[in-house]
C-alpha cells in the first residue's frame, strides 16, 4: 500500500499514508510467496468446524484470493466493508475507495460443519438476515490509539465493530479465535469483548505493548456476550405407520386430543377421539386421513402438526405421540 509519492489534500496537509516495514515487499513474487506460507499454517491449526477470515484493499485481495483457492479453502462469502467515511481521492483521478473485502472461507469443500450463527446475527440486524455489505465507518476519534508522541499507533487499524461482527457471526462462547497479524489486537479487544478466548501473534514490539495495555484495561463487555445461536437439529423424519410397525401403537387404539385423566376414565368433555388404522391413518366422524390432516381438521386450520397435536395412554397416563416417535428414534439409533 506504499505511495511512490507524496500526496496532499486540498489544504496542503499531507497525508499520512503507509510507510511501515511490514508493507514493504521486494515483488509479487515475494508477497506471493509470503502468503503461501502463512495461509499453509492457518490451514494447518484451523479446526474441521472452523472458518477463516481475511481481509484486504483492492491492491491485494485479488492475489490472496487466488492464493486461498490455490491451497482449496472454500469461499463462502465476499463481504464488502462499505466505509461510511472514506478518505476522499484527492487528486480526482479515481472514485474515492470506500470498501474493502472480507473473504470468509471454511477449510475446504467437504467441511460443512463450519460456525455460523444466522439466527443470532440477524437478532443483530434488527429482525432481518444480514447482508454481505456491512456499513461500518473507519477507526477515528477514541477509538483510534495514538502512540506517545500522539500520532496514529497503527496505520490500518480496523474498527471494532467490524471484528465484532466476525467473531459473533461465526464462533461461540469459549472459542479460540487466531489472528496471525495481532497489530494493536482489535481482535483481542472484540474476543474479549464477547466472551472468547483468543491468541494474538505479532512481531512488532511497539504493537504488541499498545495491544497488551488495551486488552487488560477492558472491563466492559459486549451484551451480545451471552447471546447464544439456536443449534436445535433437524427432526429427522418418521412416517407414523412405522410406530405401528414397531407396535409401538396399535391399530384400533384411540389418540385423543387432550390429556385423559387415566386409561379407565372418559375422556375430557371438550376432547375429540380418532381411531388409529391399520395403515397408520386415523378414522374421525367416517373422515379418514394423516394424524396432520385429521388434525387440521378438527381445528379448522389449514394445516396441523399431528405429533404436537395427538395423545395416547400409556400405562394409565396420556402423553403426545411425539414422545412415541422419540421413543422410536432412540430405539432406532441404539440409543
Amino acid at each position: 500500500m506504499q505511495l511512490k509519492n507524496a500526496l496532499y489534500r486540498p489544504n496542503n496537509t499531507k497525508v499520512d499514508g503507509v510507510y511501515d516495514e511490514w508493507d514493504k515487499f521486494s515483488s509479487f513474487s515475494e508477497y506471493d510467496d509470503f502468503c503461501i506460507s502463512w495461509l499453509k499454517e492457518c490451514k494447518r491449526v484451523l479446526k474441521d468446524t472452523g472458518s477463516i477470515w481475511v481481509i484486504g484493499s483492492y491492491h491485494n485481495i485479488f492475489r490472496v484470493g487466488n492464493i486461498m483457492l490455490n491451497l482449496e479453502f472454500w469461499i463462502l462469502n465476499d463481504v464488502t466493508w462499505h466505509k461510511t467515511n472514506p478518505m476522499p481521492n484527492f487528486l480526482g483521478t479515481r472514485f474515492t475507495n470506500a470498501a474493502e473485502t472480507l473473504l470468509w472461507c471454511s477449510k475446504g469443500e467437504q467441511y460443512k460443519k463450519y460456525t455460523f450463527n444466522h439466527k443470532l446475527m440477524k437478532k443483530y440486524n434488527g429482525g432481518k438476515q444480514m447482508t454481505s455489505v456491512w456499513r461500518i465507518g473507519l477507526c477515528t476519534g477514541e477509538e483510534r490509539l495514538k502512540g506517545e508522541d500522539g500520532k496514529k499507533a497503527h496505520s490500518t487499524q480496523k474498527p471494532e465493530e467490524l471484528l465484532k461482527r466476525i467473531i459473533l457471526s461465526t464462533s461461540r462462547k469459549g472459542d479460540i479465535v487466531l489472528d496471525p497479524f495481532f497489530g494493536t489486537g482489535t481482535t483481542g479487544a472484540a474476543a474479549k469483548k464477547l466472551g472468547r478466548n483468543f491468541i494474538g501473534i505479532e512481531k512488532e514490539s511497539e504493537y504488541i505493548n499498545i495491544a497488551e495495555k488495551r486488552i487488560n484495561s477492558i472491563n466492559n463487555f459486549f451484551p451480545e456476550a451471552e447471546w447464544e445461536e439456536d443449534n436445535k437439529e433437524k427432526q429427522e423424519r418418521v412416517q407414523f405407520e412405522m410406530l405401528l410397525n414397531e407396535r409401538l401403537i396399535n391399530a384400533g387404539e384411540p389418540l385423543y386430543t387432550r390429556k385423559t385423566y387415566s386409561a379407565g376414565s372418559a375422556a375430557p368433555a371438550e376432547c375429540e377421539t380418532a381411531i388409529v388404522l391399520q395403515d397408520g391413518k386415523l378414522e374421525y366422524n367416517k373422515q379418514i386421513g394423516s394424524i396432520h390432516r385429521i388434525g387440521a381438521i378438527i381445528q379448522k386450520t389449514p394445516s396441523c402438526n399431528g405429533w404436537k397435536f395427538w395423545y395416547i395412554t400409556r400405562e394409565d397416563k396420556s402423553i403426545l405421540i411425539d414422545d412415541i416417535r422419540n421413543e422410536y428414534l432412540r430405539r432406532k439409533n441404539g440409543l
